[in-house]
């Protein structure tokens, strides 16, 4: 007689799975009959997954569940998703109040991270590195770079030095299909998520001023120990990460 192998899957992980199958609405109503109800964050995936297809599901469960530790309420999210080349849409800007995607663009990363792609981030002051994490926005200004915006790191230790750092989002020549095509990538920043110079200005007012930022490459020690990505696991919150 042959047996099967046993299946070691914990609560959360199996209701992950089975939810992911259902439509939001069949979910919803599947968790009604069992007396649970669908958290934000997992709301907020769905929403954000459908907005944006191209996007990798998971990066943007991820973003949601970030968020819904820090503000449930945020009107608006832009999601870097470092662990693309830069030569591919990385970055996307979400109207949460409205549902709509606002922007899907090239992103620059740190010149210290890496080269087509972006393997290493510090919040060390000259390291010319990428931040990753959970960052809320500040106010434009013109500077060096033109116009520009600051962002406040939110994690201890990962990228709470942004503001120091003069870690901010910038119009760049660097960040375009041309340069693509002379190097084989984009340009690096000092650590700065530059984008391109023609979406500068409406991009960056669309999301300056108490809006948020998610910053994401698979770094373990980052997705284990971060407070925005652990404050809501728990198994009858059935979060889907």
């Amino acid at each position: 007689m042959r047996f099967l192998p046993t299946l070691r899957l914990s609560l959360p992980t199996l209701a992950a799975s089975l939810l992911g199958a259902l439509s939001p609405a069949h979910a919803g109503e599947f968790l009604a009959q069992a007396g649970l109800s669908l958290p934000a964050s997992a709301t907020l995936g769905q929403t954000l997954t459908r907005l944006a297809p191209d996007a990798d599901a998971r990066v943007l469960e991820l973003a949601a569940s970030a968020l819904a530790c820090a503000e449930p309420d945020a009107e608006r999210l832009a999601v870097i998703d470092f662990s693309r080349p830069s030569t591919e849409p990385r970055l996307w800007v979400f109207d949460l109040a409205q549902e709509r995607l606002l922007f899907e663009e090239m992103v620059s990363h740190g010149r210290g991270s890496g080269d087509a792609e972006a393997t290493l981030f510090s919040n060390t002051p000259e390291s010319h590195q990428s931040s990753l994490g959970l960052f809320r926005t500040l106010n434009s200004y013109y500077g060096r770079n033109g116009y520009s915006l600051r962002l406040e790191g939110l994690e201890d230790g990962v990228n709470d030095l942004a503001y120091e750092r003069a870690i901010v989002i910038h119009g760049a020549d660097y960040v375009s299909e041309s340069f693509i095509q002379k190097t084989g990538r984009l340009g690096r920043s000092h650590g700065c998520p530059a984008v391109r110079q023609e979406v500068t200005y409406p991009l960056i007012d669309s999301i300056k001023e108490d809006h948020y930022l998610f910053a994401y490459y698979p770094d373990p020690e980052w997705l284990e120990n971060s407070a925005f990505l652990s404050c809501d696991r728990s198994p009858t919150q059935l979060a889907m990460y």
